[in-house]
């Protein structure tokens, strides 16, 4: 039964509707009451061809065509049988339908399905579609035959036939058409139907050369005898009883899934190849469930009322050889003497070409296309297909009209429903816990693997978590993992056996003898992907080139040679189209190789994966986020498979990445381990370590933890000095980030002092262009800008604009930096519509190459909103400070400090807009927040006090801002000096609130 063919008919006379089947592209068979009812036929017959659960529904209008309206009304006790005629076809799959013919005395089993849940729309509550029971050959009821139902509907409250809607429906037997459903049963509960016999209607004048000339391609006029067990070819025959089964089908694993996607691309491919047979092949690596698949079309196809099905390992021809030979002596085939298999093969592969009979062969892993292929079966009839598996992607598999289709791993929720099913079978169901879909992951979704892991969790007892920690362990061995006694299913090969079943093929294939280490450096990588440039790089080149015995240049088309050998031989995936993924490999197979690496050559395996992923690291990581996301996670894997034992720039390059996202959290996390890891491997003193702990403090900076920033740089810098020398070239780096961090923390003289003898000392040492003598610059304009020396700051600050758009390029994210600066100074100058051009630049710039979300694009519009509000702009001021704030809670967190300026900004905004509650709301959230992170002797928390103050003064409440402008004047004198600039300015804001309380204005007088 093929759930496409169902039908649900619909029609204008009292019965209303009923079931029905697709006997042919325009011909549906149900049954007569349905269209015919108190002696009159239904006018309007509509016709909804498909089930909603397998694919798309067809609607199509509809007219009776059997019996013939026009011959008058057949008589009341006539077969309860008729076709109708859909005025469009409709394509589906399969093949011919077939008829049968109940003999014998034993229950055969029946299938079908109809259409009372459907009933729902003329208020019957039935639900049950499916028909399945057994149907008793002895029958005498005088409706046909009588099915005996497994399932039933209950009896409806409203006293309506709970199987309304059936009638018409086609009743199966062993995959063979016996009847259609006419009459149900209220006498015995609804459990039994009755079905009228499609052998009587094969009889009937006019009904067999309907079906037989308007019916599916192949289609006959004959039915076969059906018995209990099984069917026969039609009287006078020689054929043998069908179905003829050659070959060891395997049984279906427990739990198995059942992979619709995949089964309904299968049905798919079949389908498209027309009267041409079709062959699938389904490659994928070891334990992915290829053979499991091809056993469930096996399945499906015996379902369907498939003939013979021939079942043939397929590594060797003469394997293939011998199961044809032995089809044709079951099939008593003339010709097959059994003298000489190979002649009685070719003479199976002549029969199959031309016979009516449906017919499936499966070639189980195939190994060598060339020679099998003299031995793939052709139906020119189209009544037959083959099936086969293999590892290979190799193109001579998809000669001859063949298909692939590619059988990957399990999807996430088809994991854990595999290991849920699989523990509930075994009554073991509370060891499924909350880590089965970081199991299922570690897994890599492979269904061997699933099934091995399942077993060994029931032999052991083990929960998820149980089994993902001793997983996990880098004392297990995979083999101790998923060991030979959890083989459940009779697999009968060792875990990495299976997983490397085809290297040895691939070494006698591979004439550089470069496969192996290739295959080694892959699994030292992400299983999820790495870049194919990685293998054209000149330190990936240079270590095969000098791989033993390979002692010569290798070239980087070679490479690509042996990559495409081990993606024929599916032990990796090479697919340039998934850049920058293109190089895949299944965790477990990665697994399998590493435990073979010896521990003498993997250093320098690792050190070459390394320079190679460095090679290839983009310059601007933000220019290229997919590629450094990928590198990222690359540097990863091989740190973590090395032990974190390997130090290299690349490690180093890894954490300036994050940092480059954006993503602070994240680097400040990877920092952490490696300063752990570091000192636990290389000890305090080691130059490795002091690098980790000054990218730490960096990113404690960047996350708004000065003062934690400010004490590990200090003892960075006296460590540096101590181990390396004052004039080393990390010694001048740690101190410029010691610099800088006093900047942020407002330690504007101890920063000055600092970077006016970095810029001196590294201009001396390393020469003025050097990146570290630019960042030294740009930092010291930035220390004589906090300490009110704007002329120095503006003249250096356009220096190093210059210099980083000379050195590093116009979009380079140091100079979007140093442009930013040079905006806000211009402001602060006066020199308004120069600021605002420029800051709009660099916005634009910003969000073009870091993206909407990175923290220095949120300054940039940060920045752009202030200079708005100064240029009278406030209403675009407010619709940029509304997106500023809510994007850094979310990029930065909500108590990071460029949050809170974020909302003090916004605050002050308000009250530029005459929003002056909002702005006191907020700006009192905001001296809170300043006093809670910063402390009481920070400049942001004056700042916030003196805008609060403003707000207060502004909605008269002069007291509150007389007193909080004292506090602020008092923390100015004493943080900034009574003669400083922002003193001075709070000293008069303060003689104005004074005279206000003293005089109140006219409209007190």
């Amino acid at each position: 039964m093929n759930p496409e063919r169902l039908v649900l008919v619909q029609t204008d006379n009292p019965t209303g509707f009923g079931s029905g089947y697709l006997v042919g592209p325009q011909l549906v068979l149900t049954a007569l009451h349905v269209v015919l009812a108190e002696g009159r036929w239904a006018e309007h017959v509509q016709a909804r061809v498909g089930h909603p659960h397998f694919g798309r529904v067809e609607q199509r209008r509809a007219q009776v065509c059997w019996p013939d309206p026009e011959q008058g009304v057949p008589a009341a006790d006539g077969l309860d049988i008729a076709l109708i005629w859909l005025d469009e076809p409709v394509a589906t799959t399969g093949g011919p339908v077939l008829w049968g013919l109940p003999e014998g005395t034993g229950q055969i089993p029946y299938t079908g399905a109809g259409f009372p849940a459907f009933a729902a729309d003329t208020g019957n509550s039935a639900q049950v579609e499916a028909l399945r029971g057994e149907l008793s050959a002895v029958s005498t009821s005088s409706a046909g035959w009588v099915l005996d139902c497994r399932i039933w509907p209950a009896a409806s409250c409203d006293g309506e036939r709970p199987w309304a809607g059936a009638s018409g429906a086609a009743v199966f037997c062993h995959g063979r058409l016996v009847g259609v459903a006419v009459e149900d049963n209220r006498s015995m509960d609804w459990r039994r139907l009755h079905a009228a016999p499609i052998h009587e209607a094969l009889d009937s004048p006019g009904f067999a050369e309907l079906v037989t000339r308007k019916g599916h391609a192949g289609t006959a006029g004959v039915p076969e005898t059906v018995t209990a067990t099984g069917y026969a070819a039609p009287p006078g025959a020689t054929e043998p009883r069908w179905p003829v089964i050659v070959g060891q089908v395997p049984t279906l694993a427990t739990a198995l899934q059942p992979r619709s996607d995949l089964r309904e691309e299968i049905e798919r491919a079949r389908a498209a190849g027309g009267s041409v047979v079709l062959t699938q092949v389904l490659s994928g690596g070891g334990g992915v469930g290829k053979t499991q698949l091809a056993a469930a079309c096996v399945t499906d196809a015996l379902a369907q009322g498939t003939d013979i099905v021939v079942w043939a390992p397929a590594a060797e021809p003469q394997q293939v050889i011998t199961q044809y030979a032995r089809a044709a002596a079951d099939l008593h085939l003339a010709g097959a003497t059994g003298e000489d298999p190979e002649a009685d093969a070719r003479t199976l592969l002549a029969w199959l070409g031309t016979t009516s009979r449906r017919w499936l062969v499966v070639l189980d892993d195939v190994a060598d296309p060339v020679t099998l292929g003299a031995w793939w079966p052709v139906s020119r009839s189209g009544t037959g297909w083959s099936l086969a598996t293999t590892r290979l992607n190799d193109a001579r598999l998809t000669g001859g009209g063949r298909t692939r289709v590619d059988i990957g791993i399990y999807t996430p929720e088809e994991s854990v429903s595999y290991l849920s099913e699989r523990l509930d079978r075994d009554d073991m169901g509370h060891l499924l816990d909350d880590q089965a879909t970081c199991l299922a992951e570690a897994l890599g979704h492979l269904p061997l693997g699933l099934g091995l892991a399942a077993a060994h969790m029931l032999n052991e007892a083990l929960t998820c978590t149980e089994y993902l920690d001793l997983f996990n362990s880098r004392a297990t061995r995979l083999a101790d993992a998923l060991p030979d006694t959890a083989d459940a299913e009779g697999y009968g090969r060792h875990i990495t056996v299976a997983l490397l079943l085809s290297f040895d093929a691939v070494q006698e294939a591979d004439t550089t003898k470069l496969a192996g280490p290739a295959l080694c450096l892959a699994a030292l990588l992400d299983p999820a992907g790495h870049p194919h440039s990685f293998w054209s790089s000149p330190p990936l080149l240079e270590y095969f080139s000098h791989y033993p015995p390979y002692d010569q240049q290798v070239t980087a088309g070679q490479i690509h040679s042996v990559l495409r050998l081990l993606h024929r031989y599916a032990l990796i995936t090479h697919d340039r189209r998934a850049e920058p993924r293109a190089v895949r490999i299944h965790a477990l197979t990665a697994r399998a190789v590493r435990e073979s690496i010896p521990a003498t050559g993997l250093a320098h395996l690792a050190t070459a994966a390394a320079d190679g992923l460095l090679h290839i690291w983009p310059e601007i990581d933000p220019q290229h986020p997919e590629l450094a996301a990928t590198l990222r996670t690359n540097t990863d894997a091989l740190a973590f498979h090395t032990d974190h034992r390997l130090w290299h720039p690349v490690l180093h390059r890894a954490g300036d990445s994050l940092s480059a996202a954006g993503l602070i959290s994240s680097a400040t996390a990877y920092w952490q381990r490696m300063v752990t890891t570091d000192e636990g491997v290389f000890g305090a003193d080691h130059p490795h370590l002091l690098s980790s702990r000054a990218s730490l403090a960096i990113c404690y900076r960047q996350g708004g933890r000065t003062d934690e920033a400010i004490e590990l740089l200090e003892h960075v810098v006296a460590d540096s000095e101590r181990l390396l020398g004052g004039d080393h070239p990390d010694t001048l780096l740690s101190r410029n980030s010691l610099a800088s961090t006093y900047l942020q923390r407002a330690r504007t003289e101890d920063a000055t002092a600092l970077l006016e003898q970095l810029v001196a000392d590294s201009e001396r040492l390393l020469g003025p262009d050097h990146r570290t003598s630019l960042l030294a610059r740009a930092n010291l304009a930035g220390a004589y800008q906090q300490g009110n020396q704007a002329d120095k700051a503006l003249g250096l600050q356009e220096q190093a604009v210059a210099d980083s758009e000379r050195l590093l390029g116009a979009l380079h994210p140091s100079t979007l930096t140093a442009r930013n600066n040079l905006a806000r100074l211009y402001q602060k100058a006066g020199r308004a519509e120069e600021a605002l051009a420029l800051q709009e630049q660099v916005l634009s710039d910003s969000e073009h190459l870091l993206g909407t979300d990175h923290p220095n694009t949120l300054l940039a519009r940060a920045n752009l909103a202030d200079s708005y509000r100064q240029g009278g702009r406030i209403e675009e001021a407010i619709t940029l400070l509304e997106q500023v704030v809510p994007d850094r809670e979310r990029v930065l967190g909500p108590d990071h400090i460029d949050t809170v300026i974020a909302r003090g900004s916004l605050a002050g905004t308000y009250e530029q807009a005459g929003r002056t509650e909002e702005s006191i709301d907020l700006l009192e959230s905001v001296v809170a927040d300043c006093e809670r992170l910063l402390g009481v002797d920070h400049p942001d928390l004056i700042i916030a006090r003196y805008g609060l103050a403003g707000s207060y003064r502004q909605s008269g409440q002069t007291d509150k801002a007389l007193d909080l402008m004292e506090r602020v004047t008092a923390d100015s004198t004493r943080m900034l000096g009574p003669d400083h600039p922002d003193t001075l300015a709070t000293l008069d804001h303060i003689t104005h609130l004074r005279q206000s309380a003293i005089d109140p204005g006219p409209e007190a007088e």
